[in-house]
């Protein structure tokens, strides 16, 4: 029984902190150093400066219909009540942790405040997509816009989190408007790491007049797989044998090196991929 619920109580856990972290990140570095977050957290700053309402309760009562508008692009009831649940924990943190940590924040150092808000609330944001929620906000919007005018999903956060950049200048200044545009682009960075992990790999695609050499020198020297695909030259219409394989990055000089010598006129195509799940990197399981 327990096992059939624990998937969910880990995502429920997953926000709870992810939300806290985030609300850390925005309380103890963004607050103080007037950064404007993006989406409904960076609105609610604005309007707090003048207002003086609190910012988490604002961040509540601005998702609201936000919410309900874009219930049905939420990706269902299960991805919608995640989303629910992290905004409704955030915006209680946001105005709960003002009693707690220092109003001043950590530092007057508005680079720092930038970087450091950016990371914290990027590894918070990274925890709450993990469990397969979102933070409201520019994710809402960004589908709303996304569904109703057909923009993409990365434009609809440009201009979603565009507009609040623009207000924050105007209200705070533009050299803290344009902090909050690098703190913005770290913090998705350091939510994309969260979500996907620093490992990022190595994907090899080889043409090669001598693949069953390079196979099996991949094979038996690094102890790597390979995968064989079937290939025919576009201008020759010659049928050549495709190599793909996956490496780690300390990994690819030596795959180099085995590549040039059993074909030194190889054709060789190295990308990069996020994550691999499998045998011989991280195991493949249910999340």
């Amino acid at each position: 029984m327990f096992n059939r619920y624990w998937p969910s109580i880990r995502d429920y856990l997953l926000i709870l902190v992810g939300a806290l972290i985030q609300a850390v990140g925005i309380r103890l570095f963004f607050i103080p150093a007037q950064l404007a977050s993006g989406g409904v957290s960076g609105i609610s700053q604005l309007i707090n400066e003048y207002t003086g309402w609190p910012i988490g309760l604002m961040v509540f009562v601005g998702n609201i219909p936000l919410f309900l508008l874009g219930w049905r692009f939420l990706g269902g009831r299960r991805f919608a009540l995640r989303t629910a649940v992290a905004v409704v924990t955030y915006s209680f943190f946001v105005d709960f942790l003002a009693f707690f940590l220092p109003a001043q924040g950590l530092t007057d150092d508005i680079l720092l405040n930038s970087l450091y808000g950016a990371v914290v609330s990027g590894i918070g944001f990274g925890l709450v997509y993990r469990a397969q929620g979102t933070s409201g906000g520019s994710d809402v919007l960004a589908r709303i816009l996304n569904h109703w005018r057909g923009i993409s999903m990365t434009q609809s956060y440009m201009v979603v989190d565009s507009a609040v950049i623009l207000g924050a200048g105007v209200v705070f200044g533009w050299k803290e408007a344009l902090y909050a545009l690098i703190a913005l682009y770290v913090s998705g960075l350091t939510a994309e790491t969260t979500l996907e992990g620093a490992g990022t790999v190595r994907t090899a695609l080889i043409i090669t007049r001598e693949p069953e050499v390079v196979a099996q020198k991949i094979l038996e020297e690094m102890e790597r797989g390979v995968t064989l695909l079937p290939g025919t030259g576009a201008y020759t219409g010659a049928a050549r044998t495709v190599l793909y394989c996956v490496v780690t990055r300390s990994e690819i000089v030596m795959l180099k090196t085995i590549v040039h010598e059993a074909d030194p006129q190889a054709f060789m195509v190295i990308g990069q991929a996020h994550e691999v799940l499998g045998e011989g990197f991280k195991p493949l399981k249910k999340t």
